[in-house]
């Protein structure tokens, strides 16, 4: 007869302490990759809405005024689903001008980059002191 034998309780210990430290270095790796995706699609909104803002600069020979940020086609990013990471506004318009903001919100709050802004121009911004590559494409 053969005789079977499980695993010790050390054994058990060190599989458990290997799974701790994989994933103790895998989840902000994690977080952090996701914090970029969501601000790509933030950036890429921001875009769209700024080439909306131009259109309607062609069509009517000047900008929306805030508060037109309820006339804007879509205030929330990403556009559908029920997670909302930044609120979008039309924060200033005049002669010829004009800045959206995307203010972050949820699960974006913690975002090094912040609040981000495109301006007529397409001059791009982040709050002071955040990385210089958050506009990276």
């Amino acid at each position: 007869m053969s005789k079977h034998q499980g695993m010790t309780l050390i054994e058990l210990m060190i599989v458990v302490a290997i799974i701790g430290i994989i994933s103790a270095i895998a989840y902000p790796s994690y977080q952090s990759y996701t914090q970029q995706s969501r601000r790509a699609v933030a950036q890429g909104n921001l875009l769209e809405l700024a080439q909306w803002m131009e259109r309607r600069f062609t069509a009517d020979g000047s900008y929306p005024n805030p508060p037109a940020s309820a006339a804007l086609p879509f205030t929330q990013s990403p556009k559908t689903g029920g997670r909302v990471d930044y609120n979008l506004s039309l924060t200033s318009s005049a002669a010829g001008t004009f800045t959206l903001q995307a203010a972050v919100t949820g699960a974006q709050v913690d975002d090094e980059c912040g609040n981000l802004t495109v301006n007529q121009t397409g001059a791009t911004g982040a709050v002071s002191g955040a990385p210089a590559d958050c506009w990276r494409y």
